[in-house]
């Protein structure tokens, strides 16, 4: 058993806060093995010519860690990072006052960076390869353009839909990484790093238990850890072992992979109500009462990903893994994706 904390106790638990949970430094960073060797080199590699990390763009699915990936590389780099978002940015004067307040070297962390305005977009194009940008004076006597010059930064874009980036701008990324599902060993380290810092007691089945159900992404491993110590807490059990995850996670419809009521509606959807046939977004996204949004960001990557559906040319259909899951008989028909 492998011992990593305090029994639970109301008298214990820390406030209830992700960030509390993040990794405090690159060496602490679980997972994405080949995007931090890579990133090992890259950063020091600007540390010797002493100049800025090249802009960064970070692409995957939400929860897996691309923006404690940027607090890292800021971290590492010795300098401080600004946060925003693309919805944040809504005019090009946001984003000039955001870029004048930037120090040398700093980190500019856009999330969702897909979401930002094409005039905004067009205004960073300058700024990324030439750190300067014009501003169009039309009153006065000093009519005409002034150039304005930035210091030198690190563009850290962060987003979910990389194909809905433009071209221009994915070009001037000089670093791309596409974050990936984690594994479920890599998950139960989270899943016990997380635990110790919660002051928790879990064994190696447990953590194992609790990472096979948490979808690949390690902010589902941290929110499924918090609500499986409340059910500690609540029965008095000194430690998670695997039979109390278990227990816990059916209690919350979590299942055996991962999938929830909402996943589980999606392939009764697709199953049962168009009997196997493809399905477009909006009317898939109608049919189980949810955002087309939320299908297309939150449910969509991971039920891809485990193969549980299939985008076909014509929609989507539940692939034959949806079928076993569910204790059904796989249908005689030719399942081709995209």
């Amino acid at each position: 058993m492998l011992r990593t904390g305090r029994p639970v106790s109301a008298e214990n638990l820390p406030e209830d806060n992700d960030k509390g949970l993040r990794p405090q430094s690159i060496g602490e960073y679980v997972g994405q093995e080949d995007i931090i060797k890579n990133l090992r080199v890259f950063m020091e590699a600007a540390r010797k010519r002493k100049e800025p990390l090249d802009h960064i763009l970070l692409s995957g699915p939400p929860g897996l860690g691309k923006t404690t990936l940027a607090q890292l590389i800021a971290s590492e780099m010795g300098v401080q990072m600004r946060t925003t978002s693309g919805p944040a940015i809504s005019r090009p004067i946001d984003l000039l006052v955001l870029l004048h307040g930037l120090r040398p070297g700093q980190v500019l962390f856009i999330d969702e960076i897909h979401r930002l305005s094409r005039v905004v977009e067009e205004i960073l194009y300058p700024v990324m390869e030439d750190l300067c940008f014009d501003r169009i004076i039309s009153k006065g006597n000093a009519k005409g353009a002034a150039q304005h010059r930035i210091a030198p930064f690190t563009l850290v874009g962060a987003t979910t839909r990389s194909g809905s980036l433009s071209s221009p701008l994915r070009s001037r990324f000089g670093i791309l990484f596409q974050l990936d599902f984690y594994s479920r060993e890599d998950l139960a380290k989270i899943v016990r790093r997380s635990a110790s810092l919660l002051n928790i007691e879990i064994d190696v089945p447990g953590s194992l238990e609790i990472a096979g159900r948490c979808r690949g992404t390690p902010r589902i491993a941290n929110r499924l850890i918090k609500r499986v110590r409340d059910f500690a807490q609540v029965e008095g059990a000194k430690t998670i072992d695997q039979k109390l995850a278990a227990h816990a996670l059916e209690r919350m419809s979590i299942d055996s992979c991962g999938l929830d009521l909402i996943d589980r509606r999606i392939l009764d959807v697709l199953i049962n109500l168009y009997k196997g046939k493809p399905v477009g977004l909006s009317t898939l996204a109608a049919a189980v009462q949810e955002e087309a949004d939320n299908l297309e960001d939150v449910y969509k990557p991971y039920l891809l990903a485990s193969g549980f559906i299939i985008k076909t040319p014509r929609g989507r259909v539940a692939g034959p893994r949806a079928y076993e899951h569910l204790g059904l008989s796989i249908p005689d028909i030719d399942f081709v994706s995209e």
